[in-house]
């Protein structure tokens, strides 16, 4: 397709959707009354005006009265009366019937327009009636559905046939109401995983302090480090939940510096160095020796990175790899965690950043992880002013999950500039948190999805 032919396609489209569009149709319905009304009165008049104007007619003649011939002498002044009376009585029956003919045309004239305005009038409400069942029809149907929307029955749709307003503006209302369902889904989900999460070690102390109390377990060493790890679990959920509800809110703060790639990706790799080397598992890197500084919160980069990759280190199995890499964007640094593990279905990759989805369900705690840190990751990154995403081909072949950063304002005033728009922003939502004042968070990047 070549360019004029590109450029005609969306004028024509528009051409389309003006036509058929709310006021297109609201125009063409009041023509269609004003038309219906003018046809049924038209057909009405034609149809009763000759039969009402005979009727007239008739009645005028017969109330018409017959004259006689006038008498007269003989002779020719007698002719000549006869002819002149003969004259003043034609003049005189011309202006009678010219004055009846005119009252009674305009008598039958005004009973057909009547009668025929009285049939328009009713063609006129007919027309009406339908049209504006067609319009208002559509408006009541999200009315009731918005009413039951509001009453928590999140699966009421509407139709949303045709392509007009109406048909977008369904389509809009079971799109909020799908979001909605959904969002009401995840909802009591995490209801029911943070009870699920809190059971396991509550269970445990619950356990080990009636032992305790019963005098069946001893008051070991081992019993008090096993009671420390369980109330630590604990701990460290209430932790992640108090972090995912600060990252989703955007109430916390940064403190945005310019920073060395490098760093970051050997201050993630430092903490985590043992626990793949414990596992088994292959560590590499690829670090370029000479990278443009990032303008973000060391700390809180770390943190996403260190994230990614106990991420790979748990859907990792033996013998595996997994690798880091650091590159250069034209206006950002890309930090990219690369795996050989067990990858993710398409299906998943849209939600895997969501809090508390698992891939595999069965999972627990212990193996899965609490299903939050991709979800802190994405609203860190997001308030630095980067994006996050992940890709997989499939399960059984591996995943790369990858964010960016801004570069400093050496490097790009540009980058740099939106960046300390949203690190402001989020230091100063960290300050209200403090106050007690709540700051809407940063909207999410559109178009990038990854995993949990």
């Amino acid at each position: 397709m070549n360019v004029g032919q590109s450029a005609v396609i969306p004028s024509r489209r528009r051409r389309r959707h003006r036509w058929h569009g709310l006021r297109a149709k609201l125009l063409l319905s009041y023509l269609a009354v004003v038309i219906a009304g003018l046809l049924a009165s038209s057909a009405v008049t034609s149809l009763l005006a000759p039969s009402f104007f005979a009727t007239h007619m008739a009645q005028m003649m017969a109330a018409t009265p017959s004259a006689g011939l006038p008498g007269g002498g003989p002779g020719a002044s007698g002719i000549m009366g006869m002819m002149g009376d003969m004259a003043s009585m034609a003049a005189m029956y011309a202006s009678a019937s010219d004055a009846a003919l005119a009252d009674s045309f305009r008598a039958a004239m005004n009973r057909a327009l009547w009668t025929g305005g009285a049939v328009a009038a009713l063609a006129a409400l007919a027309a009406s009636l339908f049209v504006t069942g067609r319009v208002v029809g559509p408006i009541r149907r999200l009315a009731t559905a918005s009413r039951s929307i509001a009453a928590g029955r999140y699966a009421e749709r509407v139709p949303a046939g045709g392509d007009d307003e109406l048909a977008a503006l369904a389509a809009s209302f079971n799109e909020m109401a799908g979001t909605l369902e959904a969002t009401e889904q995840r909802r009591l989900e995490l209801i029911g995983d943070v009870a699920h999460e809190l059971r396991t070690p509550v269970a445990t102390l619950e356990g080990y302090l009636e032992g305790l109390l019963d005098g069946v377990v001893e008051p070991t060493a081992e019993t008090w480090a096993k009671l420390h790890g369980e109330a630590g679990r604990m701990r460290r959920l209430i932790d992640d939940l108090q972090e995912l509800s600060r990252a989703e809110a955007g109430r916390f703060s940064l403190h945005p510096a310019a920073v060395d790639p490098a760093a970051i990706a050997q201050a993630a790799l430092d903490r985590l160095a043992g626990q793949f080397e414990e596992k088994g598992l292959t560590l590499s890197t690829d670090l370029p020796q000479r990278v443009p500084v990032v303008y973000a919160d060391r700390d809180r980069a770390v943190q996403v990175l260190t994230n990614l990759l106990t991420n790979a280190l748990r859907h990792t199995p033996v013998p595996g790899r997994v690798t880091v890499a650091v590159q250069r964007k034209p206006q950002a640094v890309q930090f990219v965690v690369t795996d050989t593990g067990t990858g993710i279905d398409a299906e998943h990759l849209p939600h895997v950043f969501e809090r508390f989805y698992r891939v595999d369900r069965s999972r627990s705690r212990a193996l899965g992880g609490s299903g939050i840190g991709l979800t802190i990751a994405r609203a860190l990154v997001e308030a630095m002013g980067g994006q996050i995403w992940a890709e997989s081909a499939g399960l059984g072949k591996g995943a790369t999950f990858g964010f960016t950063l801004p570069l400093a304002p050496r490097a790009s005033s540009e980058g740099a500039a939106r960046f300390v728009h949203k690190a402001h922003t989020a230091a100063f939502a960290g300050a209200a948190d403090a106050a007690g004042v709540t700051v809407p968070a940063v909207p999410a990047a559109p178009g990038h999805a990854g995993r949990s």
